[in-house]
């Protein structure tokens, strides 16, 4: 699962991927139609065509360089701190057993629970 958090960490929108299938390629379809100012992501989304898309928008990639990385790239560690929104967001959801588990047969009744949770824990 991918997920996109707000500043605060309320799920904005996820897609459910494959367990083979890296999760920057879901990116760009995640973030068509919003407005932002700043991606905030872990290494796993240094990639030259995420850094790209984010340039031609106007955002900025707030993402640590992969250690292979032929040229560094500097990276906002300040900013980069704040990413513990994500993380915190991952580890309330797995709060909900039947989301930790993966009780759902289908990948529709998983995602609405994941929604159902995701709504829960906004309200809370």
């Amino acid at each position: 699962m991918v997920a996109l958090v707000d500043a605060v960490g309320r799920l904005s929108r996820f897609a459910l991927l494959a367990g083979q299938r890296h999760e920057s390629l879901a990116a760009a379809g995640l973030l068509s139609g919003l407005s932002f100012g700043a991606l905030l992501a872990d290494r796993g989304f240094d990639g030259d065509g995420l850094r790209a898309l984010l340039a031609a928008r106007g955002a900025e990639a707030v993402v640590p360089p992969k250690s292979n990385r032929k040229a560094a790239i500097d990276c906002d560690m300040e900013k980069y701190r704040r990413r513990h929104h994500v993380e915190n967001f991952f580890c309330r959801i797995k709060h909900f057993r039947r989301i930790a588990t993966r009780y759902d047969q289908t990948e529709s009744s998983y995602a609405a629970m994941i929604r159902v949770a995701a709504i829960w824990l906004a309200l809370a």
